[in-house]
């Protein structure tokens, strides 16, 4: 597979073990992740990004492949930034890349597993364990319907790709868009595609938006959700809420008490990441953003479990 790289990264500079051993925290059975969407008007570098996620006590941080490329074209060394997250105690658990691995145009889907595997080895290089698939391509309204088995095989391909670099891509779900907007699409493809590493990336506001029911979360490992997007949101309909509308958890009337508590019943003991785009938080301090979210989150937890 070619990449955009010059320079391809030896596979033990960024390979880790797909599902390392998932550790209960000493006060809660899950871990916090800062999804750097949250703070994302204020366009920070990412070793900025990397020490705000830090000091607001998160155990992660799931940046945007923009953040990374931006940082390598100002001259940044990924594998620098990396030793300074050891030192600190952050882990990369995830990354928020667009790549169309699910068309049906072969062209299309060529190029894009060209991005995906550019992406997989640069964030190797910062040390990632994982990045979203989402169906990018055919999201957007009129998109064609993408048949389901056929997306299982592609979507091996694409994991195929993540052993090559040691990332693991999470087949995600997108609730507003014309494909792969249900949970159980998510899983079908999961399923069928037979890579021992599939998995699966949910948000809470994509499930309420895809009207998926979240009771569905318990027939799932929860080893196979090895992150999970949090928010809250409004009470709106599916038909008219969006992105922006997402609040911090707890603020809004999302049944996030049963997801929590049915991600316990399923044994997720993954990262909560805390994924917002709320145009009013974007006016705030974004540490006291990241610091208001997590407690928040916390609250929330402690108060579900």
């Amino acid at each position: 597979m070619p990449t955009l790289l010059e320079e391809k990264p030896a596979l033990t500079e960024g390979a880790l073990a797909p599902f390392p051993e998932l550790l209960e925290s000493p006060s809660h059975p899950f871990r916090f992740c800062f999804n750097t969407s949250t703070v994302r008007k204020h366009a920070l570098p990412l070793p900025e990004l990397c020490r705000l996620a830090a000091a607001a006590g998160y155990d992660a941080i799931e940046p945007w492949m923009s953040e990374l490329e931006r940082f390598v074209a100002e001259g940044g060394n990924l594998s620098e930034l990396r030793s300074e997250l050891l030192d600190i105690g952050l882990t990369v658990e995830s990354a928020i890349g667009f790549f169309d691995w699910i068309n049906d145009d072969d062209e299309k889907r060529d190029a894009g597993l060209v991005q995906a595997h550019h992406d997989m080895e640069l964030l190797a290089r910062l040390g990632g364990r994982r990045i979203a698939a989402p169906p990018f391509g055919v999201h957007t309204p009129g998109s064609e319907k993408i048949e389901l088995l056929a997306a299982a095989d592609r979507y091996r391909t694409l994991c195929e790709l993540g052993d090559e670099t040691g990332i693991v891509p999470m087949v995600e779900v997108w609730g507003f868009s014309a494909n792969l907007n249900r949970l159980g699409e998510a899983a079908l493809i999961a399923i069928e595609s037979g890579h021992p590493n599939a998995s699966i990336l949910c948000d809470v506001y994509h499930l309420y938006k895809g009207r998926s029911p979240v009771e569905g979360l318990m027939l799932l490992s929860g080893n196979r959700l090895p992150v999970f997007h949090v928010n809250d949101y409004p009470e709106l309909s599916p038909d008219l809420i969006t992105d922006a509308d997402r609040v911090y958890p707890g603020d809004g009337v999302a049944p996030l008490r049963r997801i929590l508590r049915n991600l316990d019943y399923s044994g997720f003991r993954g990262y909560l990441s805390l994924e917002l785009f709320n145009e009013s938080y974007y006016q705030n301090d974004p540490l006291i953003v990241a610091k208001t979210g997590l407690e928040k989150l916390k609250r929330v937890v402690e108060d579900s479990l």
